[in-house]
């Protein structure tokens, strides 16, 4: 297993999407079952919780100096001040209950929703873009649990995952209209191996996707080839990105709470000490991209 420093063994049960912020140079993520929002100042060695009250699926930074969070009943802004306010529940009637997210280079906010259900028929899911004035738009749907979701360095392939089917996608990206085009299978996980989770590209074009029930990382070539396994302490990794003052801090997520889903690799101990819980820091000399921030004025109306 690669060297790896412990950030936060804070036995969170479903710790998730950490965004590194460049300018502040901290590191935000959530607990969705905790309904709280948390900092770490690596300078410091100090993690706070700066938020709470609100299950976030996901979140961006934005230019408006807030969070663009979507969560299990809605899309919020929130502040620091203001804290969480309500901007959208529903569109077209079916309710916002979301997962990952991603700002594009321009701007906009992009979210996946969730119905995945194991009882049964469910709704499939959408993936969504809000654009600046708040039009909303659907990039595509037929989705079973979206997940973590990115562009390459030139910005002209957005990827997305869906984890029950175990696919990674690429799209061809129209940065000027955000369109979505010209789907294909980039990465398809064998049934041997954990399911994909959160995700993030690094400045070399490669990508990386957190394994939930794998214990690992996986770094992609652009080609969507295997180029490496990273071991992690955890069996349910959930999300990963870049960070640190070079962007060569690779920041993970897990989580301590067991999903006991029925596409767990063969063999799976879902009782095992190992399902996570904790946040964790590795560094391969790899650098990563700053993650764009959503620019929604609108949310300040």
């Amino acid at each position: 297993m690669s060297d790896y420093q412990i950030v936060s063994d804070g036995g969170y049960p479903l710790s998730e999407s950490p965004i590194w912020d460049v300018e502040k140079r901290v590191l935000y993520w959530c607990d969705i079952v905790r309904g709280e929002l948390y900092q770490y100042e690596p300078q410091k060695n100090i993690v706070q919780i700066i938020a709470s009250g609100l299950s976030v699926g996901g979140f961006t930074l934005t230019e408006q100096g807030g969070f663009m969070c979507a969560a299990l009943n809605g899309l919020y802004y929130w502040t620091k001040d203001g804290g969480f306010k309500l901007i959208k529940e529903s569109h077209d009637g079916l309710e916002f209950i979301c997962n990952d997210t991603v700002a594009d280079p321009t701007g906009r906010f992009i979210f996946g929703t969730k119905y995945y259900a194991l009882e049964g028929k469910y709704p499939l899911a959408k993936l969504y873009s809000i654009d600046k004035d708040g039009s909303i738009k659907i990039l595509d749907e037929g989705f079973h649990l979206p997940n973590g979701i990115g562009f390459s360095p030139d910005k002209k392939t957005m990827y997305f995952t869906d984890t029950i089917p175990r696919e990674i996608y690429a799209y061809d990206y129209e940065v000027e209209t955000g369109e979505a085009s010209n789907k294909r299978v980039f990465a398809k996980i064998p049934e041997t191996e954990g399911i994909p989770d959160g995700m993030t590209v690094d400045a070399e074009g490669y990508v990386w996707s957190a394994q939930w029930y794998g214990s690992c990382l996986v770094r992609y070539d652009p080609d969507g080839k295997v180029e490496r396994y990273v071991k992690t302490p955890a069996k349910q990794t959930s999300s990963v990105i870049f960070g640190g003052d070079d962007l060569t801090d690779i920041y993970v997520t897990t989580a301590g709470d067991s999903a006991r889903l029925p596409i767990a690799p063969p063999g799976y101990d879902f009782d095992a000490n190992d399902i996570g819980g904790a946040v964790y820091k590795y560094n391969f000399g790899i650098k990563g991209m700053a993650e764009y921030k959503a620019d929604l004025p609108f949310v300040l109306s």
